[in-house]
């Protein structure tokens, strides 16, 4: 089906009401091409797109279609799973309390109890209240980091984990079954609410997130009077993160704010990706006029975390390949201390996560365990891990700044990475030493790690088509070199299996399949590509170690310059 034919399909749908449509035919084909050239699709965070109209938009048509999708999955196990219910939290974004409501009114016309959060909430505090409440699934309305213009949806199972691709492809599968929008019944909310269908979640859940997080700190004899410097970036963090530090006893933290205030439109955060340095240039000020050691910054839903630390010249920005190693470095360090290090600990990382993290575990003899991008995979592999072969979860994370140490949370944690990374950074402190310090040391340790990733944005159907001409370019040409080092190896996580050159030899790679295209080059050079599973973008990561510092950034800063240039030339 095409973008006219899904266009005059709407069109002549009965269910959907005359205002969208008098939008809809004041659209430009322009606009009409690019609003419904697809459906929107689960990738590694759930559905997320621009508010509008289209099968390409968030809007409680798109998002009615899936909630009705998903309500029959969870109907299909029967009256208890019914009563089991779904949890359904939301973000500071426009239109989030909406869709949050619009779900839940659809699944209580199906006989689906809600446990609704009346308020915003943190990612990591919707999975937790699925396994809390016992609950069936769970839903969390956000667009994460994405700019102001957009909105997502997470849809996460029984086990507070999200739902991975075999399961998002039945709810695609089903919702494309929906011939009407007329189909989709919802429920009055009074009367939802009259007849015990729409609740709220007992407030004690918020305290008993609370306790869990402070349950897996490590260490209290640290230096409590280190200064930080925390925002929220207008999400959903400030009420958690300020109470759990608080309720550690740390006295000196100070929040940026004009940033405090959960606000759709990212006023006073332009940029409220933490993973760009500009989202901490308010932080930044205060931070040099309270002369804080450190700078935290959540995403807006609470489960991403980027921290700036001062080298003793300045804020130095830590990706999240950095502030997870020396996160590993700490937590092993405590555990081995206080003897709590357990049998069959293990790291679980995803493919295109940095090396020094793995390699820093196999010092303390702890496993790591690698797999696709996304936390939803991270989860999957500790859940399996933990029932099959006895593991014991240590640590979860990916470069993309994600972290979880915790089991009662099966997703990455904004909040418990905010704690521990403000303990580990108070416990060197008493020692006389920054984060800056300990990532130097173990860079001394260990070799120079660097990186150099970088997302290409295609937008629209031409850019869609371009990734699509990117990736089959490189799997037909290859590459056989990069800044001056031979490639080795080439892993196809689409096809599933490593060819290594020299031997010829193929073996099969135990990794779900996934449009992941890895190349191995000499002297620990490598490098991957994909395209993002939730925007229009062409994501590359570029990995080298050396033994000195500016070797290792002159080498990945000469292959991404090749790569770069190599990807946009095959895009032409």
């Amino acid at each position: 089906m095409d973008a006219m034919q899904r266009y005059d399909r709407w069109l002549r749908d009965d269910g959907i009401d005359e205002k969208t449509k008098d939008i809809m035919r004041s659209m430009t084909k322009e606009e009409i091409s690019d609003a419904f050239y697809k459906d929107l699709e689960f990738g590694t965070g759930g559905i997320r797109g621009v508010l509008g109209v289209g099968t390409n938009r968030m809007n409680e048509y798109v998002i009615g279609k899936v909630s009705y999708a998903l309500g029959k999955i969870v109907a299909s196990f029967g009256e208890e799973a019914k009563k089991q219910g779904i949890v359904i939290a939301y973000d500071v974004r426009h239109k989030s309390r909406e869709f949050a409501l619009h779900s839940a009114l659809i699944f209580c016309a199906m006989g689906i109890k809600v446990y609704y959060f009346d308020d915003i909430r943190a990612t990591p505090q919707l999975s937790f209240a699925v396994r809390q409440t016992n609950a069936k699934a769970g839903i969390m309305v956000t667009a994460s980091h994405n700019p102001k213009e957009y909105n997502g949806y997470k849809a996460y199972w029984d086990d507070g984990a999200q739902i991975l691709p075999d399961f998002a492809e039945k709810i695609e599968a089903l919702a494309k079954k929906i011939d009407s929008f007329s189909e989709i019944e919802k429920m009055d909310e009074a009367l939802a609410r009259g007849k015990g269908l729409l609740v709220s979640p007992d407030p004690a859940i918020d305290d008993e997130y609370i306790d869990n997080v402070k349950s897996l700190s490590l260490n209290d004899d640290i230096d409590k009077d280190i200064s930080i410097i925390y925002t929220s970036l207008h999400g959903t963090g400030t009420i958690p993160v300020r109470r759990v530090l608080k309720e550690r006893g740390f006295k000196n933290m100070t929040v940026v704010e004009k940033q405090s205030v959960p606000d759709p439109d990212f006023t006073y955060a332009p940029f409220p990706n933490p993973e760009d340095a500009r989202a901490f240039e308010l932080a930044m000020d205060l931070g040099k006029e309270k002369n804080a050691s450190l700078l935290i910054a959540n995403d807006p839903d609470c489960d991403r975390t980027a921290i700036m630390v001062n080298d003793g010249a300045g804020y130095v920005f830590l990706n999240g390949n950095q502030t997870g190693a020396i996160l590993i470095k700490y937590m092993m360090d405590a555990l081995v201390e206080k003897k709590m290090m357990p049998d069959k600990a293990m790291v679980v990382k995803t493919i295109v996560t940095g090396d020094m993290g793995k390699v820093i575990a196999a010092d303390y003899g702890v496993s790591t365990f690698e797999t696709l991008t996304g936390f939803k995979n991270i989860s999957s592999v500790a859940i399996e891990k933990e029932e099959k072969e006895g593991y014991r979860f240590l640590f979860g994370y990916e470069e993309s700044i994600g972290y979880n140490a915790g089991t009662f949370v099966r997703d990455k944690d904004g909040v418990t990475s905010v704690m521990l990374i403000s303990e580990a950074a108070a416990f060197y402190m008493k020692k006389g030493q920054t984060l800056y310090d300990v990532l130097m040391a173990l860079y001394k340790r260990y070799g120079y790690y660097d990186d150099n990733n970088f997302s290409i944005t295609l937008k629209g159907r031409e850019g869609t088509e371009k990734i699509k001409k990117i990736m089959s370019l490189l799997r037909e040409r290859g590459i056989e070199e990069l800044a001056n080092k031979k490639v080795i190896a080439v892993t196809d996580y689409e096809k599933g299996y490593r060819f290594e050159f020299s031997t010829r030899d193929k073996k099969k790679v135990d990794i779900p399949c996934s449009d992941v295209l890895k190349f191995e080059a000499e002297d620990e050079l490598w490098f991957a590509v994909r395209p993002s599973g939730t925007e229009p973008k062409l994501k590359v990561y570029i990995y080298g170690r050396a033994e000195t510092d500016s070797t290792a950034k002159e080498l990945v800063e000469k292959a991404g310059e090749e790569l770069d240039s190599l990807l946009m030339e095959f895009s032409a």
